[in-house]
C-alpha cells in the first residue's frame, strides 16, 4: 500500500512523464526501487494506482483539447451520416486517422496483457529499455534531419493530410510503449517525425492520439482492479490521480510550446543518462 505522500510523489512523477517522451511507466517502476519503498509493482493495488492516474491524464488531455474533440467527433458522425469522408473535410479525416492510429496498441495490448504485465516487476530491465528509448528518440533527429517541412496552412490541416499507412506506422510505433521503459510520447513522435511531421504537429498528434489510447486502457480497466482492492486504496489513488492531473496540464501547456522550436535531444540524452545510471545503481542495491 502506498502512503499519501508516495501518492504525491508518484503521481506527480506520472502526469509530467507520461506527456514529456522520457516514459511514465519506467520512472514509476524505477522510482520505488531506487527509494527504497516496499512495494510490489505486480501487485494488483500498484496497478490500480497507475491506471487511476492514467484516466486522470487522459481527461486532462481531453479537456485541454476539447475545441479539437469537438469539431473531431463531429467530423467522425458527420463521416457516419455521409458514408464517406469528403475532400476537405479536415476534422472527420484527422478523427479516422486516429482511429486508425490506435489499433495496433489497442490489439497488442489485449493479446498479450499478461506478458506486458510481467514486465512491471524486472527494474533492472526497464532501466535498460529506457536506454533504448533515448536512442530512439536520438534516430528520430537523425531521420528527420533528411526530411522537408511542410507548407499547409495550420496543424490540424496538416494532420489531415497524413497518409493512412503513415497512420498506421505511427501507430505500430506507439505500440511499443507496451513495454515499460519505452515512451509513448516519444515513441508517437518520432513516427511523426519520420513520415515528415514537424516536431510542433508530431507532438500535437501525439497528444490527440494519447486520449483514446490512454484513457479506454484507464477507463476499461479501473472498474476491474478496483473490485480486487479494499477501500483503503481509494484515497491514495485518488491523490495520485490528482497530482496526476494536475503536473499533465502543466506538462501539455508546456510541451506544446516547446515543440514549437525544440527537438527531442535532450530528452533522448536524459533517457541514457538515467538508464546507464539506473542500471549501474541496481549492481550495488
Amino acid at each position: 500500500m502506498l502512503s499519501l505522500g508516495q501518492a504525491m510523489i508518484l503521481g506527480t512523477v506520472q502526469g509530467v512523464t507520461e506527456l514529456f517522451p522520457i516514459s511514465s511507466l519506467g520512472h514509476s517502476i524505477i522510482l520505488p526501487k531506487l527509494l527504497g519503498w516496499n512495494i510490489r509493482q505486480d501487485d494488483s493495488f500498484f496497478l490500480i494506482f497507475l491506471v487511476a492516474t492514467h484516466a486522470a491524464t487522459a481527461t486532462v488531455l481531453f479537456i485541454y483539447f476539447w475545441r479539437d474533440w469537438k469539431q473531431i467527433i463531429l467530423g467522425i458522425i458527420r463521416s457516419f451520416a455521409q458514408r464517406q469522408i469528403k475532400e476537405g473535410d479536415t476534422y472527420a479525416k484527422l478523427g479516422w486517422l486516429l482511429i486508425i492510429a490506435t489499433i495496433p496498441a489497442g490489439i497488442l495490448g489485449l493479446l498479450f496483457e499478461d506478458f506486458f504485465k510481467k514486465l512491471f516487476a524486472s527494474p533492472q530491465l526497464v532501466a535498460f529499455v529506457l536506454i533504448l528509448n533515448g536512442l530512439l528518440l536520438y534516430m528520430a533527429e537523425i531521420l528527420r534531419r533528411n526530411k522537408q517541412n511542410q507548407t499547409e496552412k495550420d496543424s490540424d490541416q496538416r494532420l489531415a493530410k497524413i497518409k493512412w499507412v503513415d497512420t498506421l506506422k505511427v501507430g505500430v510505433l506507439q505500440a511499443i510503449a507496451l513495454i515499460p521503459g519505452f515512451s509513448r510520447t516519444g515513441a508517437t513522435i518520432t513516427g511523426g517525425l519520420t513520415v515528415g511531421l514537424s516536431h510542433e504537429d508530431a507532438a500535437r498528434f501525439s497528444f490527440l492520439l494519447a486520449t483514446p489510447i490512454i484513457g479506454a486502457a484507464a477507463f476499461l480497466k479501473l472498474p476491474e482492479l478496483a473490485t480486487q482492492t479494499g477501500r483503503s486504496a481509494i484515497i491514495p489513488c485518488l491523490v495520485g490521480a490528482i497530482f496526476a492531473g494536475v503536473f499533465a496540464y502543466i506538462s501539455v501547456k508546456f510541451l506544446t510550446k516547446y515543440f514549437e522550436t525544440k527537438t527531442l535531444t535532450p530528452f533522448a540524452l536524459y533517457c541514457v543518462i538515467i538508464g546507464v545510471l539506473t542500471s549501474l545503481l541496481y549492481l550495488f542495491l
